[in-house]
Formats: C-alpha cells, structure tokens, sequence
C-alpha cells in the first residue's frame, strides 16, 4: 500500500476524517489534489499549481525520528533547510538519532512514509510522539501539508494550526 488517499481507510484516522475534524473544529483550510508526492523535490515540481503570490508560506519537509531510548520524534523543518541528526540530537540533548521504521511511523504517528506531517500528531500525541517544529514557521502567513496522505496538500493559516496543536494537547516545541 502507497501514501495516498486510494488507502486512506487503512489509517487510525482517515484523511477524510481528518478533514472532518478541522471542519467541526472551525479550523478553514485550502485542499489542493495532486499526484502522490513522496520527496521535497516532487513537492517543489508541483507547488506552484497551488500557491498563492505575495503570500509568506512555508513548505515542509518532516522526519520521524527516534532516540537509542526508543522515544518517538517529530521534527517539522521548512524544506529547503539543511538538518545534522547528530547536530540536532546535540542541541536537544536528547542523545543519537536515527530515522524510525515505517512499521512504527505506523504505530506511532499513524501514517505511511511519503505522507508524514504535523497534523499526524493527532494520532502522535496519543503516543508520546514529542513534536519539534521550525522557528521559521512562526513568520509564516500560511502552513503547506498533507492531511495525513500524500496526494493532498491542506494550507492553513499559521494562527489555525497552532488552534489546531491546543485542540489536541500537542506542545510545540520550537527549533531555532
């Protein structure tokens, strides 16, 4: 099975219900469709179908990430930027860090590699999943992800996904 959406119903969480949650939540978004994107360099051949000029947008790049300890990670970087595992594990003083399975990006996140992204932390926060996002977003007008597939691409305003971290108990830790 692939990341996009022709399996979201073999998620915890479907996209479709993702989607529905950020409805009732009153949480507004922009769905874009596209072919499944699995990499930062498929995200940047596509990105301009759907963004929208003048507009402050930050497009991400996200890695699972575990420690020796077996503790779950999910750092969110803007996607052009250069990330040093071992730098990283350094300044979090969280010890080494390794890429985590698919079986456990599965398990923990509830999502399948090529589709990771903060609003998995839906299911992550249920499971200890500690979230790092990248300072940059904190100038952002508006967040590009996947909801939870990787043929979808949902654009929320920066003020809308951190009502969406309160709405789940997700702590945003900010990396500089």
């Amino acid at each position: 099975m692939d990341a996009s959406s022709a399996f979201q119903d073999t998620l915890p969480l479907s996209s479709d219900a993702l989607l529905a949650h950020l409805d009732e939540w009153g949480l507004p978004y922009r769905l874009h469709t596209h072919v499944p994107l699995r990499t930062v360099e498929e995200s940047k051949a596509v990105e301009d179908q759907f963004m929208v000029p003048g507009e402050i947008a930050l497009r991400l790049k996200n890695l699972y990430l575990r420690d020796k300890k077996k503790r779950n990670y999910l750092v969110t970087l803007e996607q052009s930027r250069e990330i040093d595992l071992k730098a990283l594990a350094t300044d979090l003083g969280i010890g080494n860090l390794s890429f985590g399975s698919a079986d456990r990006l599965m398990q923990n996140l509830g999502i399948r590699p090529g589709a990771v992204s903060p609003l998995a932390m839906i299911n992550g926060v249920q499971n200890d999943v500690r979230f790092f996002m990248d300072s940059a977003a904190q100038s952002a007008d508006v967040i590009y992800m996947h909801p939870l597939v990787n043929d979808r691409t949902v654009a929320m305003s920066r003020a809308d996904l951190m009502s969406f971290f309160g709405r789940i108990g997700c702590q945003v830790t900010w990396l500089p």
